[in-house]
């Protein structure tokens, strides 16, 4: 078995690696992030997101203008912001969740300074 397995590899004949995963959205740039990794209030507004609400802030659905220019040039109204809960907030705190018309997701954690890709599912 070594002898086939040696073989194959001198000849190009082995099984190929499945890619890696990218770590980086190639359309945005941006780092991704697994669902599994988010805060749990992230994970609990992606689920209220999913049903359509109820939402626990007024402002959440609201038009996302990316002034920052930090996600994807789009038409205005192509984003919609959330709210991500803080533990020990007493207003919306700094976490968002941007959802785009393409089904695309983001999370910031501090106030659109920065973001990241959701990564829904996972091939590995």
């Amino acid at each position: 078995m070594l002898v086939i397995t040696l073989a194959a590899s001198l000849f190009g004949c082995a099984a190929e690696k499945p890619a890696s995963t990218p770590s980086t959205d190639p359309v945005s740039g941006l780092r991704y992030v697994a669902v599994t990794d988010l805060p749990k209030e992230a994970r609990d507004t992606l689920k209220l997101i999913d049903q359509g609400g109820p939402f626990p802030y007024s402002r959440d659905g609201v038009t996302f203008g990316n002034r920052e220019k930090l996600l994807p040039k789009q038409n205005n109204g192509y984003y919609r912001e959330y709210t991500v809960k803080t533990p020990g907030e007493r207003d919306r705190g700094a976490r968002r969740i941007v959802t785009g018309k393409s089904d695309e997701r983001y999370y910031t954690e501090d106030h659109y300074q920065s973001f990241r890709r959701i990564r829904e599912t996972t091939d590995e």
